[in-house]
């Protein structure tokens, strides 16, 4: 009984997140998301509370997932900034393309999160942001980085890797470590001194 009910509850998920990465969160409706698994929009209270906490479970998912992937990739590790950053972006591109629908509905529809869920998300954004700005800060003060704002750079790299979600094929020619490496190589080229 307890996993037919926990996979009853991953197959709303699932569907929700297609729903949310297809019409918004703010348009899909408890009714869409029964219609869509062919069930009463009442029976979805007896697996979820609400469409809200569908959204909590797909953001802190896929937060907790890029935490992960991160840790992975630089704990312990102790070379080069550009090294370090090349690692990020390789394990951030990773994390994107283990469920792009998700990855989507994260980039886009957590600002639709309630307090203080709302709060705790943008606490867990900034800390994971500040790993890259650390790296960056590195670079400037060894001297491999050309002289630039932390912010800004930060900024502009996760943007360039954050829509990786749009055109990540699973069964395309290069794997997501492959374009990972592919990004870092332009952005570094962009950021090291020559």
């Amino acid at each position: 009984m307890n996993g037919r009910v926990l996979s009853k509850k991953k197959q709303v998920e699932q569907t929700a997140t297609s729903l949310f990465q297809q019409r918004g969160y703010a348009a899909t409706s408890m009714r869409d998301m029964a219609q869509a698994l062919g069930i009463e929009a009442a029976s979805l209270y007896s697996h979820i509370r609400s469409k809200e906490e569908i959204l909590q479970n797909i953001c802190f998912r896929m937060a907790r997932l890029f935490f992960a992937a991160q840790d992975e990739a630089l704990s312990g590790f102790t070379g080069t900034a550009s090294e370090k950053l090349s690692r990020a972006i390789v394990a951030h591109i990773k994390a994107i393309t283990e469920d792009t629908s998700a990855s989507a509905v994260f980039f886009s529809e957590w600002r639709h999160l309630s307090e203080p869920h709302l709060s705790e998300f943008k606490e867990m954004q900034a800390r994971y942001e500040g790993t890259f700005r650390e790296i960056l800060h590195e670079g400037l003060g060894s001297g491999e980085f050309v002289d630039l704002d932390e912010k800004f750079a930060m900024l502009t790299i996760l943007s360039a890797l954050n829509w990786t979600h749009q055109w990540f094929k699973p069964s395309g020619r290069m794997s997501a470590e492959e374009i990972g490496q592919r990004l870092a190589d332009v952005i570094l080229n962009g950021l090291r001194k020559k």
